[in-house]
């Protein structure tokens, strides 16, 4: 058993390769590309990346598709490429994660080709959940009355086998069989394959939904986008099949990260806590539901104190017990400058959102373009966008409205806002290609653009440098506890971070505050505060450079998204 890095101390980078840079022209974004990036990745402040799925797929969901493990997708390089990339991050002190998605594949996996021809001498047969149909009178009908999350029912019935597959998202997504053996250890030997080339760890999708209840019971017809969920989510065989990967994952010290939609944190602790924990670090939803409920598309704009409720839910049921996964924004949901920021105070709210999560107790993840603020793209017709999950919405969920009030609704829900190509300069194409975008381009990237905010030490970019920084030498932000408050308060967040060193006899806490108000607003420090004992060490109102020049805030006082960082010491 190798020794597992330590994953507490360090932040993460997601890479969604196909918007991320275009190295050879071809107008998508490739391995090349990020290999010429990877400075910036290490200027930024980040330990690590994690790439989305880079394996060959046919990208009916762009990549967690997939149609062969142990390959990488023609349209982004090689194998060979790719080990270039990984060695080279690996000089620059990088650890690289790669995306295992494994509660699905492709219906155009060799898998599922052979599964479809059924058969008990058929080794592939029971790879998938196949079901015989139901009928009523000579109709055929699906097994059950489940939805899926992202196309319609949750069966599709296969002409050549005669019965319906299960695809908990789209159709082309049929869902593994991990009840069985033969699958589970195709998994392990996905696993020992990239391990063996040197990868870090993995972060594994909706990995709560790889054990299905097997009585697959009829769920609430009331709510039929989610109505199957609970039979599907963390189910019964759920421990035993993760223990089994985490003894792969021991073998290379390799780390785990699990996404899990919809857990609670009472579930939770029994993936990370401990340890015997399955799973090192788990990425829940709570935190994107703060405008929406339980999905983007039942959208009812942003409020702080929901937001605020799941980032204390979280942080106390965790404290002491296992670690968090700090993220406000992910190829999954659209651009968070967009949802929980203000447009108008852009370069405020991008800068003060990247301090109110980066600065909480856990591993902080960032997403291609979230430390540019990069926003929501709004496009004049359902056609032109491409995610299935949106279509299906506008579809299906919004027929009721018109189409102009559909178009809203996509707008700001959209996971193609958060794909669009990352705006690296003013030039042609934002630069992220000398060909044609496979994508729109944010009009924006005129003034929302990496070389323009490299330049300007009150960017958002240089912001999130600072923040990362920030944590990544302070022990009270790596390790302290934390406490929030005034959790009432509909336009301030303020939690407390603080370390007690008693080999030195110190106490260290590090007060966030941060403004979600327009206007400017005063606020008081809790009880045992004391400004005129504090120190400023943070605020997205003055550089870095100002502030080591001895530029101070007004104590009490904030304007318009500001996030002002104050430090405490005192002897014990």
């Amino acid at each position: 058993m190798k020794k597992q890095y330590d994953f507490r101390k360090m932040s993460f980078y997601q890479i969604w390769i196909r918007s991320f840079c275009d190295g050879n022209g071809d107008g998508i974004g490739d391995l090349y590309g990020v290999y010429d990036k990877l400075e910036y990745i290490k200027k930024l402040g980040v330990d690590g990346i994690w790439f989305s799925p880079i394996y060959p797929s046919p990208n009916a969901d762009y990549g967690y598709d997939i149609s062969d493990y142990k390959n990488i997708h023609p349209d982004y390089g090689t194998l060979e490429q790719f080990k270039k990339v990984l060695d080279r991050a690996h000089e620059l002190g990088l650890k690289v994660l790669l995306d295992l998605v494994i509660n699905h594949t492709s219906d155009e996996h060799p898998w599922f080709i052979e599964s479809c021809k059924g058969g008990k001498d058929n080794p592939y047969s029971d790879y998938y959940i196949w079901r015989e149909p139901r009928f009523k009178g000579e109709e055929k009908l699906p097994p059950n009355n489940w939805y899926s999350q992202f196309e319609g029912i949750a069966w599709e019935y296969n002409e050549q086998r005669e019965q319906y597959y299960l695809h908990v998202f789209a159709k082309k997504q049929p869902d593994l069989n991990m009840d069985n053996p033969k699958v589970r250890e195709e998994v392990k030997s996905i696993m020992r394959f990239w391990l063996d080339m040197g990868v870090d760890g993995f972060r594994e999708d909706v990995i709560n939904f790889i054990s299905k209840n097997s009585d697959m019971p009829d769920g609430w017809s009331f709510v039929p986008a989610i109505n199957g969920l609970p039979f599907y989510k963390d189910g019964p065989n759920l421990h035993k099949y993760l223990e089994e990967f985490r003894q792969v994952a021991r073998e290379y010290g390799a780390v785990q990260i699990g996404e899990a939609p919809f857990t609670s944190v009472k579930t939770a602790l029994t993936y990370i806590g401990g340890r015997k924990r399955v799973l090192d670090m788990l990425i829940q939803f709570d935190t994107m539901f703060a405008d929406c409920f339980m999905t983007e598309y039942i959208y009812h704009g942003f409020r702080l104190r929901k937001l605020k409720s799941a980032f204390r839910r979280w942080q106390y049921g965790l404290q002491g017990k296992a670690w968090f996964a700090l993220y406000l924004e992910n190829h999954d949901h659209p651009r968070v400058v967009s949802r929980y920021g203000n447009l108008r105070w852009w370069k405020e709210s991008g800068s003060m959102l990247a301090a109110c999560y980066i600065l909480q107790r856990g591993t902080p993840f960032l997403y291609q373009g979230q430390e540019l603020g990069m926003t929501n793209i709004a496009l004049n017709s359902i056609d032109k966008y491409i995610d299935v999950a949106a279509k299906n919405a506008y579809n299906t969920f919004f027929l009721k409205d018109s189409v102009e009030r559909r178009l809203e609704r996509i707008h700001v829900s959209t996971r193609d806002s958060a794909r669009t190509p990352v705006q690296w300069t003013d030039g042609k194409n934002a630069g992220f290609t000398t060909g044609k975008p496979w994508f729109y381009v944010n009009p924006n990237y005129s003034f929302i653009n990496a070389e323009a905010e490299d330049r300007d030490p009150h960017s958002i970019l240089n912001f999130y440098r600072r923040c990362l920084a920030l944590r990544k030498h302070s022990r009270t932000l790596l390790f302290g506890t934390y406490r929030e408050y005034f959790p009432q308060s509909s336009k301030i967040f303020m939690y407390e971070r603080k370390y007690t060193d008693k080999a030195n006899g110190l106490e260290e806490r590090i007060l966030v505050v941060c403004s979600f108000d327009a206007h400017d607003r005063s606020y008081r420090m809790p009880r045992g505060y004391n400004y005129k004992k504090g120190r400023l060490i943070l605020d997205n109102y003055i550089s870095e450079e100002e502030m080591k020049a001895g530029k101070t805030a007004q104590p009490c006082a904030l304007k318009p998204y500001e996030v002002q960082v104050w430090k405490f010491r005192k002897k014990l």
